[in-house]
């Protein structure tokens, strides 16, 4: 085995047991938005290049501090790729979409015999699909309640206890209100990473429903479309394209509105320690102000939260009944829009990445 060759499998397995990875799906959205948000002008191509070249450095340096070396030379050799990539799937880009009008015609005209039940299967999977998302939505509501709950209680003895501190000398408040403070700080970032912990497998189970839903369609659809096999498969592949990214927006939305309640409940702790830095004199009076406040700005933050995120599954639900009826309609239409389109291309380009990144 040559020298390089052995220092590069060394260097893979390092990675491989330590947290520095290259995830295959994150170069593939750097790429992705290389191609559908930059210009395809000729003049630009330096500027492209320069572009994209500081995304996937950006993006494998945070992935592989521990292994700049392979970060580089990785690098050098996925601008290149993504670079020709883009250029190819540019020029086939109007094969791509002559090839989906034509799969989708070819089905529609397939299955006109049978419309009745094509309409009657894919409504059936609708009232199924809305059927099994009530309950996980019910329960990631109850869940938000919970928790969020939870966490009110957790923080109510410190509330409690900054009263308490207001009948001991200024001096004694002071020398004990910074540690107070992180302690409150420690309490709040435990109780949202709490939260994300419980919430983020509700996604996970809503995830696992779409792949049964999509499977107990194709059982439905096959019988009227064994001529055309390839054209429904495609058409499922974009349903379940949709529905996953859906089901990862609303990890990313449950994560979000969890990380903008710890930033929210944060500035408490940072004020505490801001009024234990002051004079002493005003001091009783700024956490006298501050007790009054710490209680009701928990529970109204924790409020907003609650209402926020607590529909985040029934808006969830309704977004998969929508695919489901959009794709009732290309049925119907024969018809593709320009979002299957893109969602072809972005498939082509994560595999493409994928099949990059394991050679």
């Amino acid at each position: 085995m040559a020298p390089k060759a052995a220092a590069l499998i060394l260097v893979l397995l390092a990675i491989s047991g330590s947290r520095a990875d290259v995830n295959p799906d994150e170069v593939a959205s750097v790429i992705w938005k290389y191609f559908t948000e930059l210009g395809s002008n000729a003049k630009d191509t330096v500027g492209q290049q320069t572009e994209i070249s500081k995304q996937l450095s950006t993006l494998l340096n945070s992935n592989l501090q521990s292994v700049s070396a392979y970060a580089e030379e990785l690098q050098e050799r996925l601008v290149p790729f993504a670079i020709e990539l883009k250029a190819r799937l540019a020029q086939d880009t109007q094969r791509i979409k002559e090839e989906i009008q034509r799969e989708l015609r070819e089905l529609q005209a397939k299955l006109a015999p049978y419309a009745d039940e094509v309409h009657q299967q894919i409504g059936t999977n609708i009232r199924q699909l809305q059927a099994k998302m009530s309950p996980y939505a019910e329960g990631l509501r109850s869940q938000v309640e919970s928790s969020t709950g939870e966490l009110q209680r957790a923080l109510e003895p410190y509330v409690a206890e900054l009263r308490e501190r207001l009948q001991d000398n200024a001096d004694s408040i002071q020398a004990s209100l910074s540690p107070y403070a992180d302690r409150l700080q420690q309490q709040i970032d435990g109780g949202v990473e709490s939260l994300k912990e419980r919430l983020s497998p509700m996604a996970d189970e809503l995830k696992a429903q779409v792949g049964q839903s999509v499977a107990e369609l194709r059982r439905g659809l096959s019988p009227y479309a064994q001529e055309v096999q390839d054209g429904l498969n495609r058409q499922l592949e974009s349903l379940t394209m949709q529905m996953e990214r859906a089901a990862e927006e609303l990890r990313t939305r449950l994560t979000s509105s969890s990380e903008e309640l710890r930033a929210q409940l944060s500035p408490l702790a940072r004020e505490l320690r801001e009024a234990a830095s002051g004079d002493a004199e005003s001091l009783r009076q700024r956490l006298d102000t501050l007790a009054q406040q710490l209680e009701q700005r928990v529970g109204q933050t924790l409020e907003s939260f609650r209402q926020q995120a607590a529909p985040f599954g029934e808006t969830f639900g309704k977004q998969l009944v929508q695919r489901l009826e959009e794709m009732r309609g290309k049925l119907d239409s024969g018809a593709a829009g320009v979002e299957d389109h893109l969602e072809l291309l972005e498939k082509e380009v994560r595999e493409k990445v994928a099949a990059f990144l394991s050679t």
